[in-house]
Order: structure tokens, then sequence, then C-alpha cells
């Protein structure tokens, strides 16, 4: 399953945990929340924006997304932690790509990704952001 499927499916869960009230937000999930969503704003711009940039500079901006996710985890507890925990955990293959070349040394494993999944990734990001905002301001 690709990032942009996990995070649907994840977000999907959220929005009824909410709807349904199972899952009440406080002031502090949504302070965070809202921290979150404007850093993943920052770091992933528009689909054609991101699809301008060197393969490189994209991937940078993932790993600052998950960096942003992984932040906004340390500053919760409860439903919001579980939710970031599993978007951030989604996320990690971002962790294992590179946008260099090996240039005939150890990689640690790193791979190159391809094309569409640089885009997956940011879609992803994307949908999480939006639903972070939607938690926001619920």
């Amino acid at each position: 399953m690709d990032m942009r499927t996990v995070i649907e499916e994840l977000v999907e869960e959220a929005e009824r945990l909410i709807r349904e009230q199972a899952w009440v937000l406080t002031p502090a999930d949504r302070a965070v929340a809202a921290k979150a969503a404007a850093d993943l704003r920052h770091v992933v711009g528009t689909p054609q924006f991101q699809q301008a940039l060197p393969e490189v500079v994209r991937l940078e901006h993932l790993r600052e997304a998950l960096a942003a996710v992984a932040i906004a985890l340390a500053h919760v507890h409860g439903r919001l932690a579980w939710f970031l925990g599993a978007a951030a955990a989604a996320l990690m293959p971002v962790l294992h790509w590179r946008a260099m070349p090996a240039e005939g040394g150890s990689t640690f494993g790193a791979v190159p990704p391809a094309p569409q999944q640089y885009t997956e990734a940011e879609d992803a990001i994307r949908r999480l952001q939006s639903t972070l905002v939607g938690i926001a301001t619920v």
C-alpha cells in the first residue's frame, strides 16, 4: 500500500472518531494540530511547485515534513499522538530514499524512489496537512 492510501485510511478513521465523539479534541490538541499543519504547508508546496524542483530538494522537503510530524508527536498524548505516530510510520519510507548517485560507495540501503513515489508522498503530506487544519478548527 502506498503512503497516500495509508494516510487516507488514517484520516478516515480520525474523522470518524471525531464525528462519533470517541475522540474529544482538547485545546492543546488543536494547537499542536494547527502548528503541525502550518509546518507541513510550509515544506510541501503545490503539486506544480514541487514537481518543478530537483529530486534532491523534493526529498529534503519530504524529510522536513516527516520531522514536523515527529516534532508534533513529541508534544501530545492520547489519540492525537497515536494518529501522528501512525502518520509518521506511513511516511517512513522517505528515510530510505536517496536522490543522489551512489558513486560506487555504500548507500546504507538507501534506494532511489520512482518519480511517482515523490508525488504520492507529497499528496499524502497535503492530505495530512488538510486533516490537521480540520482538527485545529473543530
